[in-house]
């Protein structure tokens, strides 16, 4: 009852006011429906720039909306980067063809392309194109010049296209110039959309949440189960995970405190935090690292999500019993981190992963049928039974996350991301 209250606190200053006084003393007005993230990825590196280059990239949409909007990174950059052309499409039937009809171009403050700062991102204006929840979105970058390194996300597990130096361009809808492919997304790390989507879900972590183990180009990483069981109530599900990441210091990418707001708090229609981060830490150097810097890590980040208005959701760390790097002293403080996320009272909910994955039969490791073979990470079905345990979580009867859900559709768009940001 006392998480409810506090986490009543910070949620209803951000109430309108028209849903604070007498509903007869406020005139109806009509409101402008919100942006909401519907698909993110987290930059984790660059890679050399391909100059008059057409990247098509394909991501999947969680929830649907009449318009989106697309966020592009050049943030891991250390030269302007010039952007020439971007288009987004519906995905056709198969490979990098736009759904006939459905290709738009996407402008900058009314402008074809944009010149974007390194270390900053942007987001496009709208572009007047309806989604359906689950649908594949083309989201095509054509980069004209050398701008050095290109800020991407290497895990994707989804082929992406590119067309070559004078092969294609941008608005090419039927993809036939893009010969190449990539497993990678280059420059895209969001897309919005507008429309009657509640908010949406930030899964927040490394490899496990990142994907590693499922099958690439099916969506089975368990943020993409989360968003088809969520999908009944409106609320949409972002990706931050980095493979690599760590929760305490710089790994792949920076540190989870130090990218908490661009990769989580400040996409646009956040209602929860989920936090799924540490693995990397423990099997590195454990002995480096006491278990009071993980719960201090943590209380940060519960923190810092509060004064946005958004409540968090603490996952166990699972078992990795098995995988070169294990060791007894990194068993103990995983065991000692699972035990504060689970009672140390820091989170608004706690979804048990390690209870649902691990082998009865040997706690150190996971059940052999959610193992893919390198005793880290989760195949198919062990992404389903994550996803299951942090939906638990969130929408649970006895959890006060689902006091941010049931809020959700009344809160005001406050975390709507300007068009640069450095």
């Amino acid at each position: 009852m006392a998480k409810v209250v506090r986490l009543l606190a910070v949620l209803l200053p951000l109430l309108p006011a028209a849903l604070m006084a007498p509903a007869a003393a406020q005139p109806a007005q009509p409101t402008q429906p919100a942006w909401t993230g519907s698909w993110e990825t987290a930059p984790s590196g660059t890679a050399a720039a391909l100059p008059g280059a057409a990247f098509r990239n394909v991501v999947h949409l969680s929830v649907g909306g009449t318009a989106v909007r697309v966020r592009l990174s050049n943030r891991l950059g250390t030269r302007p980067l010039r952007l020439g052309a971007v288009t987004v499409a519906l995905r056709g039937a198969a490979g990098p063809a736009a759904l006939p009809g459905t290709l738009r171009t996407a402008t900058f403050h009314g402008a074809p392309e944009v010149t974007v700062p390194p270390g900053a991102d942007t987001v496009s204006d709208a572009v007047p194109l309806p989604v359906p929840p689950a649908a594949d979105l083309l989201v095509t970058v054509y980069t004209p010049d050398d701008s050095g390194p290109a800020t991407y996300h290497r895990t994707a597990l989804q082929t992406s296209y590119l067309a070559p130096a004078g092969a294609g361009r941008a608005a090419d809808e039927d993809g036939t110039a893009y010969t190449l492919t990539s497993s990678r997304w280059y420059y895209v790390t969001g897309v919005d959309v507008r429309g009657p989507a509640a908010g949406s879900v930030v899964a927040f972590g490394d490899s496990l949440t990142d994907g590693n183990g499922s099958t690439p180009d099916t969506n089975r990483r368990w943020p993409d189960r989360l968003a088809q069981r969520l999908r009944g109530h409106r609320l949409g599900v972002l990706n931050a995970g980095i493979a690599g990441n760590r929760l305490l210091r710089d790994g792949t990418g920076p540190s989870a405190l130090a990218r908490l707001d661009a990769d989580a708090l400040d996409r646009a229609g956040a209602r929860a935090l989920v936090v799924f981060e540490g693995i990397n830490d423990i099997k590195g150097t454990p002995q480096a690292y006491d278990p009071a810097a993980y719960a201090d890590a943590y209380r940060t980040l519960v923190a810092r999500a509060h004064a946005r208005g958004i409540p968090v959701v603490g996952v166990t760390l699972t078992p990795y019993g098995g995988y070169p790097a294990w060791t007894p002293a990194g068993e103990e403080v995983r065991l000692r981190v699972n035990a504060f996320i689970r009672t140390g009272g820091a989170f608004d909910a706690v979804a048990d992963a390690d209870a649902a994955v691990r082998d009865p039969a040997d706690p150190t490791r996971i059940l052999p049928a959610y193992d893919p073979g390198d005793h880290l990470h989760f195949n198919d079905a062990g992404m389903a039974a994550v996803a299951d345990t942090v939906r638990h979580a969130l929408i649970g009867p006895h959890h006060s996350v689902a006091v941010a859900v049931a809020v959700a559709p009344h809160l005001s768009d406050g975390l709507t991301t300007p068009q640069t940001t450095g």
